[in-house]
C-alpha cells in the first residue's frame, strides 16, 4: 500500500478532512443531556452527504452507521443507538468522511453538561497529549517518537494507555500502514516521510487500560468500568511541519 501522497491527493484529503471536521462541529453543537446518540448519527449523515461525501465508517464491513459514539467506560467503536445522554456523561465521537477516493478520520471526547473536575482533567490530558504527539510529526522522525510522547503524557497524569488499539495511516483506505501505537520508545519504528498521512490517536483509560468486546460485537469497553477517552486527528507530514487535515477546533 502506497503511504506517500501526491500534492493532488493531499488536496483531496484536505477537503475530506474539512468535511468530517465541519460535520463533527455540527454534532458537538447538539450534545446535551436528553439527546439520543442515534440523533447525533443522523446529523452526521446529513452533513456529510450535503458536502458531497459519504461516511468512511460505512465502508467497514457490516458497519451501518455514520459515526461511532462511546459513553463513559466505552472506549471505541460504539454503535450510536437509542441511549440517552445524561448530565455528567463523557461522550466520545469518532467520525470520518470519504471524498473522491480518500478518507479522513478524527475523534474527540467531550462532556455532557456539567462534569466533575476529575473528569475535566481526564479530558484535558487526552487532548493536550494529542497536540504534543502531533508536534513530533516531521520528516526523519520515527513512529516511536509519537508513541513515546503519547505514553508519557497519559501515564505521567496517572492514566493508562489502551495498548491493543492504535493510530494508523489513512488515505485510500481508512486504515493503512503504518500502525501508530500509543506506547513505545523514541527513535524506534518506521521513519516518517514527507507526504505520509497519519491518523494519530490517543486511546486511554482512567483505570488499568484493559478492554473487552461487548455483546454487540463492536463496542470496546474498559474491563474495570473506568472512564475511556479518545482523541484523534488526521495529519499530513510536510517539510515545514505537521498539517492538521481535520481541524475541528
Amino acid at each position: 500500500m502506497r503511504m506517500i501522497k501526491t500534492n493532488k491527493e493531499l488536496g483531496i484529503m484536505k477537503v475530506s478532512g474539512k468535511i468530517a471536521a465541519l460535520a463533527l462541529k455540527k454534532i458537538l453543537g447538539n450534545v446535551r443531556p436528553g439527546v439520543k446518540c442515534v440523533d447525533l448519527d443522523k446529523i452526521a449523515h446529513r452533513e456529510i452527504k450535503a458536502s458531497g461525501a459519504t461516511s468512511s465508517f460505512m465502508t467497514v464491513d457490516d458497519y451501518k452507521w455514520t459515526i461511532c459514539t462511546t459513553i463513559n467506560d466505552q472506549v471505541v467503536h460504539g454503535i450510536p443507538g437509542d441511549t440517552v445522554l445524561l448530565e455528567g456523561d463523557i461522550l466520545g465521537i469518532d467520525i470520518g468522511a470519504f471524498y473522491k477516493g480518500f478518507h479522513s478520520d478524527l475523534a474527540i471526547s467531550v462532556p455532557v453538561g456539567k462534569i466533575s473536575q476529575d473528569k475535566q482533567k481526564f479530558l484535558e490530558v487526552g487532548e493536550n497529549t494529542l497536540n504534543k504527539a502531533i508536534a513530533m510529526v516531521k520528516p526523519g522522525a520515527r513512529i516511536g517518537d509519537i508513541s513515546q510522547t503519547i505514553q508519557q503524557g497519559i501515564e505521567e497524569a496517572g492514566y493508562s494507555i489502551v495498548k491493543n488499539l492504535t493510530g494508523h495511516g489513512v488515505g485510500r483506505e481508512l486504515h493503512e500502514d503504518p500502525m501508530i501505537p500509543g506506547f513505545g520508545k523514541a527513535g524506534k519504528g518506521m521513519e516518517i516521510e514527507e507526504g505520509m498521512t497519519l491518523a494519530i490517536e490517543v486511546i486511554y483509560a482512567q483505570g488499568s487500560g484493559k478492554v473487552k468486546l461487548e455483546n454487540d460485537k463492536w463496542t470496546i469497553s474498559t474491563v474495570d468500568g473506568s472512564l475511556g477517552g479518545l482523541f484523534e486527528k488526521t495529519i499530513a507530514v510536510t517539510k515545514s511541519g505537521p498539517i492538521v487535515l481535520t481541524p475541528y477546533i
